[in-house]
């Protein structure tokens, strides 16, 4: 049995911004392939030293990623979180990925956020309990209380 899809309005998308999207979709596509460990340990490198994104950035980009894929633009949302925060540190910022959870009904998904607001998501979101983030950082590495860096 198929579910049906509402794909999300695309805009349009200046020719370099959407070669950087289609990058940033690639990429995705690849990551979203490994473990949550790796994935989390890959985008916390990739987000490291870059400024905290503000909500239009991380809007605009969510936007560009949207418009060009289709898998994006549907029920791709680890595939679309991703590639928002690539596509965002490829302009020198970072939102903050989360992943999430909700249990009536059971349901996973995957968002960026900017200041504690999901970008471009529905209301329901809220009924979702965090898993995984990985936030902005300033690039410094710090250490634990047993002498063991943490990122």
């Amino acid at each position: 049995m198929t579910m049906p899809v509402t794909l999300e309005p695309s805009v349009r998308v200046p020719y370099r911004r959407r070669v950087a999207a289609r990058l940033s979709v690639a990429a995705a596509r690849i990551l979203i392939r490994a473990s949550p460990g790796r994935l989390r340990r890959v985008l916390t490198a990739a987000g490291r030293g870059a400024r905290p994104a503000t909500e239009q950035e991380a809007l605009t980009a969510r936007q560009a990623v949207i418009s060009v894929s289709v898998q994006c633009a549907g029920q791709g949302c680890l595939q679309r979180s991703v590639a928002t925060a690539l596509l965002c540190r490829l302009t020198g910022c970072w939102p903050t990925w989360c992943t999430g959870v909700r249990m009536e009904p059971f349901r996973a998904h995957a968002w960026v956020e900017v200041s504690g607001r999901p970008i471009g998501e529905r209301d329901e979101i809220r009924f979702y309990s965090k898993v995984m983030t990985v936030p902005p950082s300033d690039g410094r590495r710090r250490r634990t209380d047993h002498g063991q860096e943490a990122q």
